[in-house]
């Protein structure tokens, strides 16, 4: 695999290459950034005691609340983990609905909420909006008021919501936790920001109903006090076309030959990763998360095929050209790992 560090996409020495360096590097993070770092662990520690002692109030709804969310920086897989859980609660005769913030789209910014639509404009609302809307089914709200969009939910009809990363949305009361953990990275250096990747200290984890592991690997030896730990796999065989037709291709067919690879997603080393282990030479472009691409950033002076997630697909879209295809992954859990977690959610989904 080939990283195109050279692209004017891609600085070598952005201030967010840098940051990845330190946060899950061997070394110790410089100690301007520590003093940062325990300066956000002092509010982190204060905003959620204010919540416990009732300074700071959360909002209850009639419904359930799931709450799915990390406490990295960055792609997890939470996303893929939501549509496992709304297509899997649907399948259980319930109609959840999935409620974000909308990152990347100006909703997130707005005071409104809005039900996304499939025409909705990913401008509007975000790239994980329209990817979760298209591949559940389910009604999705996005908003910077969390509570406000869940109550478009219910009043749409919903009875059960999946917030997306909402682990720190503390406002909006949940009934379960989950927190996804990439098997690959962990923790971290176990810093919190900006010395480290965390959001919120690593003994949180010991609060929340389930921990769920993306991909091989056991806990972080600092995600101490886990209730439960499961094992999901996220995988993809098909790759669909950019142009918009059910014209779909093996992504096997493809073993043995070069590509390009883009991703604008939290860790796109995974995606690029994924298409290695499949047997594809990658040359491999990676942007930050929630990129808004410009036509020029997909064309290349070759003829080889352009790979993409399912998430820069929504925004690529009007770049649609032969031979640009992007690959939709699904989330699988290890033998009975997936019907354990759905007995234990079922309790809080039990009047």
């Amino acid at each position: 695999m080939r990283s195109c560090t050279g692209c004017s996409s891609v600085p070598s020495q952005t201030l967010a290459a840098r940051l990845q360096r330190i946060w899950y590097g061997p070394s110790r993070p410089p100690w301007p950034l520590r003093l940062l770092a325990s300066l956000f662990g002092l509010i982190v520690r204060w905003r959620r005691a204010a919540y416990v002692q009732g300074s700071l109030y959360s909002r209850r709804l009639a419904k359930p609340v799931i709450v799915v969310g990390n406490l990295t920086v960055g792609g997890s897989g939470k996303t893929p983990l939501v549509i496992w859980l709304a297509q899997q609660l649907r399948e259980r005769g319930l109609s959840p609905g999935v409620v974000l913030r909308g990152y990347g789209g100006s909703v997130a910014s707005g005071r409104v909420p809005i039900i996304v639509a499939a025409d909705s404009d990913v401008a509007v609302v975000g790239d994980e909006a329209l990817v979760l809307q298209a591949r559940t089914g389910v009604p999705v709200a996005v908003g910077r008021d969390r509570v406000a969009a869940a109550q478009l939910l219910l009043a749409s009809g919903v009875d059960v919501i999946i917030a997306d990363d909402g682990l720190q949305h503390l406002r909006l009361a949940r009934d379960f936790e989950i927190a996804v953990i990439d098997a690959g990275r962990g923790l971290g250096n176990g810093y919190l920001l900006p010395a480290g990747p965390l959001r919120e200290p690593p003994e949180r984890l010991s609060s929340v109903d389930v921990v769920v592991l993306n991909g091989e690997g056991g806990l972080p030896g600092s995600a101490a006090g886990v209730k439960r730990a499961f094992t999901m796999r996220l995988g993809g065989e098909w790759l669909r076309t950019l142009a918009g037709t059910e014209e779909l291709m093996a992504l096997s067919s493809l073993a043995g030959r070069q590509v390009h690879a883009i991703a604008g997603i939290g860790y796109p080393q995974r995606f690029f990763a994924q298409l290695a282990a499949a047997g594809l030479e990658v040359i491999a472009h990676g942007f930050p998360d929630h990129h808004r691409y410009r036509a020029r950033e997909l064309e290349f002076d070759d003829d080889l095929p352009l790979l993409m997630t399912e998430k820069d697909a929504v925004k690529c879209r009007p770049f649609a050209a032969a031979n640009r295809w992007y690959l939709p992954v699904a989330a699988s859990f290890a033998g009975s790992d997936g019907s354990a977690l759905l007995a234990r959610l079922q309790r809080c989904l039990t009047p």
